[in-house]
């Protein structure tokens, strides 16, 4: 029977402009700050955080605000980019740190990119899982993703009304989150010409597109269980409202238009996803976006999910990219 991973680390509460931040830390050493994206949480790290400790760092995964133990603000506005970059500080310096590493996926990948870019002087490099970076610019976001769907609708645009993606996920939040691992993961996502999962039929749902066979390899039935439990506990609103900012996002990070990541920096991500395969443009310009690029690595045959479907790659190349940066 599958089981999921057991993870040696301590769990801590700390102080947070939200009120309170949960993270789970193993190992000693230069801090490294592990931020998720959606819809996942801590546990998605589970198997970077022993790697990074036998490296000699001190590995820190955190609940991202709304998410997990974390602090859960009601207003939409709380989930900011700005305030999240807050709680990553907050986090360092709950920690006794001045400094650190910031790696993200997903969301997080975004996260951690604003974060080194608008707190320069607190994260002093970056990795990027998944999501390449791409500097503020261009029309308003929401006028963005509307022009995408043509005759259907792009899933950004889907989960920006509050309370439609919830009534979707919330009645099966363990069945939702399990289509949705599978239509994003290199195994398991649909065959080249059949429906694109990440867009719904006018007045449908995303899930009418997901795949409903077998797990994909890297998600155990325990896993889901850990991911599930938690958004049953919590609800879909508060994740979902990371979707939902994007727009003040781009109001608040005028000052930033344009601007490269100067620090040290390194992106990792899957040549099935979306993320990628949409976003050429944006690795391209990376000799000017992120000047600090140690390397760019496209893992074939890996969808979304990557710091979970490649396990010890991205292990590997984190923990050499960590190596070249003392």
């Amino acid at each position: 029977m599958s089981r999921a991973v057991e993870v040696r680390g301590t769990h801590r509460l700390v102080p947070s402009p939200a009120g309170r931040t949960h993270l789970v830390e193993q190992g000693t050493g230069p801090l490294v700050l592990l931020v998720h994206g959606f819809p996942e949480s801590w546990y998605s790290w589970r198997h970077q955080l022993a790697a990074l400790a036998a490296a000699g760092y001190r590995a820190v995964a955190l609940d991202v605000r709304g998410y997990g133990r974390s602090s859960r603000p009601d207003e939409v506005a709380a989930y900011r980019m700005l305030e999240l970059i807050e709680d990553n500080v907050a986090v360092v310096r709950a920690l006794g740190e001045e400094t650190a590493i910031v790696i993200g996926h997903d969301w997080g990948s975004s996260i951690a990119a604003n974060s080194a870019l608008v707190r320069p002087e607190v994260f002093t490099a970056v990795g990027l899982l998944s999501v390449p970076y791409a500097p503020r610019g261009g029309p308003r976001p929401s006028e963005v993703f509307a022009r995408m769907g043509g005759e259907e609708e792009f899933y950004v645009s889907y989960f920006q009304k509050p309370g439609r993606a919830e009534a979707e996920i919330e009645p099966d939040v363990r069945g939702w989150l399990a289509g949705f691992y599978a239509a994003l993961s290199g195994d398991t996502m649909p065959a080249p010409g059949m429906p694109d999962p990440h867009f719904a039929t006018r007045g449908g749902t995303l899930r009418e597109r997901f795949p409903t066979g077998p797990l994909p390899f890297w998600l155990t039935h325990d896993d889901l269980d850990v991911y599930a439990g938690e958004f049953e506990r919590t609800g879909m609103s508060a994740a979902l409202n990371r979707y939902r900012n994007m727009d003040r996002d781009w109001e608040d990070l005028a000052p930033w238009d344009g601007a490269p990541i100067l620090q040290p920096s390194v992106f990792v991500g899957g040549a099935l996803d979306a993320s990628t395969t949409w976003l050429t443009d944006a690795i391209d310009a990376y000799p000017v976006t992120l000047p600090g690029l140690a390397s760019s690595h496209l893992l074939d045959g890996c969808g979304h999910w990557i710091q979970q479907e490649r396990a010890h790659e991205v292990n590997q190349i984190l923990t050499g990219w960590l190596a070249s940066l003392s």
